[in-house]
């Protein structure tokens, strides 16, 4: 068991998930197996309960967790499937705590900060060693050094290595660049490393976070206030393609000094795929634009698009399947309802996608969005609420069914085409919200002959769902009668999963996140298909 523990400081934001994943993807390119965990401080068990726009995506494991989007950057660089026990939270650690402390497990013990939450912290990171046997285990502890929140976990890591367990400890920190200066300054890596030293926790690597790489005055400066050798302080400047640091931390032989920290021989790295697909990222002339109709960008003055991150990367990885450059339009559907004119802006559009989403904000403008990719044959793909909202505007505008909606939204409507699932109704009466929804990998039977056939090239396929509210299963003969397909669904045929238009350029939407499956050199075939569509309207 080799453990990587990788810490933050001066501010939120800088890109620990990525690092950590980059750092992950070097030590696979190099022929080991590498896991990754990531240890959020908050008090919530999980983060399905968290608002996107606050705390960005909530990505959903294959085993039905709802976890931070960090685990959504392992898996994509790792291509690997992580469970929900790969994100551990202060939440969970202290629930199991106080749950064997009232059944009596203590002994009558004091039970304590330290050792019994440190213990448990222990515990959750040896069982992700043990369970996936793989040669390094790498661990993301959130938020910064100087946070009150993350003080335990750091303790667990110092601890961890008192305890002689093979520990090297990896610190991501920002050097600001100030322009009235010209010059970056190395002063908050000082004392963020110094606050991590304070705590017993000496870092055997430093990430330079910065606007610009750094020269070897800040590198020596560096070393000697941070107790480091200047050939441990890695570079990490802002790049416009994050597929490109694996290979940036390979040119600074960033994965052998690793190894040399374990005490391992150096290999060499086997790149050349990773190599191509970010050559294709780079250099590809042809473009193509997207458009994402979606609510969740607003926080305060700004806008933040977090909260649709693997939608984001789902497209990429088809883009570059397909040698052409996403430029992606970001639309919030809250303006359409205020203006509807603007509707003819998507004229300039290759393509549409509505991604996954819940209340009645924006609602609206997502329909009239749809509405006018439908007519107007521009590719469509929709994502779970993509896929609802879909269905709502077809009911009410080509089968002519009035005042039709989700209950979700308007519980009293008249024709209620999207209505709760049927196990549901008892969860959301006892206000159970937590962990409760129709969760994780689930298998879709695709029906043969259709587009989503096509598109897949196979009868059964497993993608991850998150959802409350489903097609009502009253209504599936009048909308198909009119002339959409539900052309996947769970394997008894009783919840509707995919529904597509045919004689539409591209038309389909799933229940489902086919985002959540797609990786750099594997993307999804929706997002495949959705990207090949595009392709033949630019031409």
């Amino acid at each position: 068991m080799h453990l990587i523990f990788v810490t933050g400081g001066v501010v939120s934001g800088l890109g620990k998930g990525i690092s950590t994943s980059s750092i992950a993807k070097v030590l696979k390119m190099k022929g080991f197996s590498a896991t990754v965990m990531k240890i959020d401080p908050y008090i919530n068990f999980d983060a399905g309960t968290l608002r996107p726009s606050e705390h960005g995506e909530v990505w959903v494991t294959e085993d039905g967790g709802e976890t931070d989007q960090d685990l959504g950057n392992y898996e994509r660089f790792t291509d690997t499937t992580l469970g929900k026990k790969h994100n551990v939270t202060t939440g969970q650690v202290f629930s199991t705590v106080i749950e064997r402390e009232r059944k009596g497990e203590y002994l009558g013990k004091t039970v304590q900060p330290i050792p019994h939450i440190t213990d448990e912290i222990k515990k959750r990171i040896i069982d992700v060693a043990d369970s996936t046997k793989a040669d390094f285990v790498l661990i993301e502890i959130g938020g910064v050094v100087g946070d009150y929140e993350n003080i335990l976990f750091l303790e667990t890591a110092r601890q961890m290595k008192l305890e002689n367990i093979p520990v090297v400890f990896v610190h991501v920190a920002y050097l600001p660049f100030l322009e009235k200066l010209g010059e970056i300054k190395s002063k908050p890596v000082q004392h963020s490393t110094r606050e991590l030293l304070s705590l017993g926790i000496q870092p055997d690597f430093i990430i330079c976070r910065s606007a610009m790489p750094i020269d070897d005055v800040r590198k020596e400066k560096i070393g000697l206030f941070c107790n480091i050798a200047k050939q441990n302080i890695i570079d990490n400047p802002d790049i416009g393609n994050i597929y490109e640091l694996p290979l940036f931390f390979e040119e600074q032989d960033f994965g052998n000094k690793i190894l040399k920290k374990f005490n391992i021989d150096a290999k060499p790295s086997d790149d050349i795929e990773w190599k191509n697909f970010v050559n294709i990222l780079n250099n590809v002339d042809k473009t193509i634009k997207i458009g994402i109709v979606g609510k969740y960008f607003d926080i305060g003055g700004y806008k933040l698009l977090d909260s649709y991150v693997s939608v984001i990367e789902a497209v990429r990885h088809a883009c570059a399947e397909n040698q052409v450059s996403p430029d992606i339009r970001w639309i919030d559907s809250k303006d359409f309802e205020k203006y509807p004119s603007r509707l003819d802006d998507l004229k300039q559009l290759d393509g549409i996608i509505i991604p996954g989403g819940f209340g009645g904000s924006g609602v609206e403008g997502k329909i009239s969005a749809i509405q006018y990719a439908r007519e107007n044959n521009i590719p469509y793909l929709g994502l779970c609420y993509g896929m609802q909202l879909a269905v709502i505007e077809f009911a009410r505008n080509v089968c002519k069914l009035e005042n039709a909606h989700s209950t979700e939204i308007l519980p009293d409507c008249k024709n209620p085409v999207v209505d709760i699932l049927p196990w549901q109704k008892e969860i959301i009466a006892k206000q159970n919200y937590g962990a409760t929804m129709r969760l994780g990998g689930q298998i879709v039977k695709i029906k043969p002959g259709t587009l989503a056939y096509a598109t897949y090239n196979k009868g059964n396929v497993i993608e991850r769902f998150r959802h409350r509210y489903e097609i009502n299963p009253d209504y599936v003969n009048i909308l198909e009668k009119y002339g959409l397909i539900f052309s996947g669904s769970t394997p008894d045929e009783t919840i509707k999963q995919i529904a597509e238009l045919p004689g539409h350029k591209f038309f389909i939407a799933s229940q489902f996140h086919p985002e959540f499956t797609s990786r750099p050199l594997k993307p999804n075939p929706l997002f495949d298909g959705f990207v090949k569509a595009c392709i033949d309207l630019v031409r």
